[in-house]
């Protein structure tokens, strides 16, 4: 009898320890390094303020672009993540005529919570608040030059994690940026232009 209560109570043991590493192993949390991988939207905001004295109006389109990050979580409920993308390209209209250009380089590192870091929870959402530097190259106006200012700028995120397993997850975010540009027309100060866009990006994470 003690023989069998033994290796019952062993057979016990190993199947909860089993079943602990597997609930550990899916629980994201302190210690995980991770990649996100999309396809990120820019959208400007719809006012993006006027040129020399007034005289155009400045509006920046949007675009679509690769964009991936790469994360660590310090513990079950804190990180830091850093979004990098391919250039976007923007044009840009000027008093509604689409007569100018430029492509940027939005790299934005954020510190996140997650608020149910550490469970097996299927569905992981956090938030993160962080700093963008926006790099602005290959500026472009008909019949003139046009150079816009590297900006630096607060951020905000939001985004979700829908885990598939141990490593997977399908994931969905959005940004806001504080992106504003001094702009020069022809080497002379024309102004300066809010950007201010919303990122919203759709992709995979995967985790080391």
């Amino acid at each position: 009898m003690r023989k069998s209560a033994l290796t019952t109570l062993i057979a016990a043991s190993v199947a909860a320890a089993a079943v602990t590493a597997s609930t550990q192993a899916f629980a994201y949390g302190a210690g995980d390094f991770f990649t996100r991988v999309g396809v990120a939207k820019v959208e400007p905001k719809s006012d993006n303020g006027s040129l020399a004295n007034g005289a155009l109006e400045v509006d920046v389109q949007d675009d679509s672009a690769f964009a991936f990050t790469l994360g660590y979580r310090f513990t079950d409920k804190l990180g830091v993540e850093l979004l990098a993308a391919e250039p976007f390209d923007h044009d840009i209209e000027l008093n509604g005529a689409n007569l100018a250009s430029t492509e940027h380089l939005p790299p934005t590192l954020t510190l996140q919570y997650y608020p149910l870091g550490g469970t097996d929870a299927y569905v992981q959402p956090y938030a993160g608040v962080g700093v963008n530097y926006t790099k602005f190259s290959d500026e472009e106006v008909q019949g003139s030059t046009l150079e816009l200012d590297d900006s630096w700028g607060a951020a905000g995120q939001l985004g979700v994690d829908l885990l598939i397993d141990d490593n997977w997850a399908l994931n969905g975010a959005v940004w806001y940026m504080d992106i504003d540009s001094d702009v020069k027309v022809g080497g002379a100060d024309a102004g300066k232009v809010e950007i201010d866009p919303v990122v919203v990006m759709g992709g995979i994470s995967y985790r080391f």
